[in-house]
C-alpha cells in the first residue's frame, strides 16, 4: 500500500496539524503532507507548515461568494495537491454534501466526540468538564 498524501484543514494554531507532522516524522503515520489548508488568513498553521515547508493556503470564506464557491476552491487546492485522505483538524466549518461527496470515504475529522454532543470550539474542555470516559 502506498502512502497516503494528506490534506490537512485548520482554522487556527496548527496543533493538531503539528501532531500529525511529528507522528508522520516518527513513523506513527506511514503518510505525506501534500497541502495544508485554513479558511483563516490568520491562522498560525500557516506559518507552522510554510515553517516545514508545507505548501500551505488559506481559502478564505469571506472572499468568497458562496459556501459552494470557498468549496470548490478547497477542492481544487486538495486536487493539485493530489491528497489521497482529507483531515479536517480543528476546522471550524460544517462541510457540505458537496465537499463530502469530492472526498468520499477519504475524510477523517479530529473531534473529541461524536457530533453533535460537545460541539463547538470549546469540545475538548467540555468532554473533561462532563467527565465523559470515551470520546
Amino acid at each position: 500500500m502506498s502512502k497516503h498524501i494528506l490534506g490537512i484543514l485548520c482554522s487556527g494554531r496548527g496543533s493538531n496539524m503539528q501532531s500529525i507532522m511529528a507522528a508522520i516524522k516518527s513513523g506513527q503515520i506511514k503518510a505525506e503532507i501534500g497541502i495544508v489548508l485554513t479558511d483563516k488568513p490568520e491562522a498560525r498553521a500557516l506559518q507552522v507548515a510554510s515553517e516545514a515547508g508545507i505548501k500551505s493556503v488559506c481559502v478564505n470564506r469571506k472572499a468568497c461568494a458562496s459556501q459552494q464557491e470557498f468549496e470548490e476552491k478547497l477542492v481544487a487546492e486538495l486536487q493539485a495537491a493530489n491528497v489521497t485522505l482529507v483531515v479536517l483538524a480543528g476546522f471550524m466549518r460544517i462541510l457540505s454534501p458537496y465537499f463530502v461527496d469530492a472526498y468520499r470515504h477519504q475524510i477523517l475529522n479530529i473531534h473529541p466526540s461524536l457530533l453533535p454532543s460537545f460541539g463547538g470550539a470549546h469540545a475538548h474542555r467540555d468532554v473533561l468538564a462532563y467527565g465523559t470516559k470515551v470520546s
